[in-house]
């Protein structure tokens, strides 16, 4: 079993001073933080992965593709590889979950 608290995984993030910190890689899926503060902007480029972003805190926008919805905490939002995503009008700082499948390169 790996266990985490989100409140470690928050502060060991920050720690290094980046807005994404991978906590699990195993062979199908890796999981990571994903944090961006109000007002920031998103640089995400598209991923060779599905993913699965769940909103841990926080508001925002965001549009995959060429549909756009509003997140707050308990969002969950599922993103098809190579489709062009972001983040964006980020009200409330914004931490997510992302699960990566297979894992991110």
């Amino acid at each position: 079993m790996k266990a985490f608290r989100l409140d470690d995984l928050e502060a060991e993030r920050a720690a290094n001073n980046g807005a994404y910190l991978q906590f699990l890689r195993e062979r199908n899926m890796s999981v990571g933080l994903y944090a961006l503060d109000a007002g920031a902007t998103d640089p995400q480029q598209p991923h060779q992965q599905d993913e699965v972003y769940f909103v841990v805190s926080g508001r925002a926008s965001v549009t995959v593709g060429d549909e756009t919805t509003q997140v707050a905490r308990g969002s969950v939002v599922y993103v098809p590889a190579g489709v062009m995503h972001r983040f964006h009008h980020i009200s409330e700082d914004l931490r997510v979950l992302v699960v990566f499948s297979p894992p991110e390169s």
